[in-house]
């Protein structure tokens, strides 16, 4: 599916999305075509789903990050209860699991009183049995998957 050089593209444009293409492909050492041509695969493959800006949510004023283990009424009312979820704009992701919950969210609120509206107003009425909330301190660790080289 994806090679060595796929494995160091998708390690360097990692590292910095804005790299140039000709200095990927000068690390590398392959043309500027050829990283522009692997980088079209890449995003044909599905590997690359791709770019965005990344912004602080606290200086854009969301200081309250908080993940919340959800447990649905009826498990068999997921899809519904998943396109609620998609319809609230505090939460940034949704992940199904095992464990004590059907479902993990992390939000981002302006503070804990918008957080506490967001779960009573948003959540308790789309169907949940019973969550835990987290709210998050700080984020030490933030990084993007590593690519190995070799298996």
């Amino acid at each position: 599916m994806i090679d060595d050089l796929d494995k160091k593209i998708l390690n360097l444009i990692s590292n910095d999305a804005r790299i140039p293409f000709l200095e990927v492909a000068r690390k590398c050492n392959v043309s500027g075509a050829a990283i522009h041509q692997r980088m079209q695969k890449l995003q044909q493959l599905g590997i690359i789903k791709g770019s965005q800006y990344l912004f602080d949510p606290e200086k854009v004023g969301n200081g309250t990050c908080a993940f919340i283990g959800i447990l649905l009424r009826d498990p068999s009312d997921s899809e519904r209860v998943l396109n609620e979820l998609r319809n609230i704009p505090e939460i940034v992701e949704c992940h199904l699991t095992t464990g004590n919950y059907d479902m993990f969210i992390k939000l981002y609120t302006h503070d804990n009183a918008h957080l506490l509206r967001v779960i009573h107003e948003k959540l308790q009425p789309i169907g949940i049995q019973r969550s835990e909330t987290m709210v998050s301190f700080n984020e030490p660790i933030h990084r993007q998957m590593p690519i190995y080289l070799e298996r």
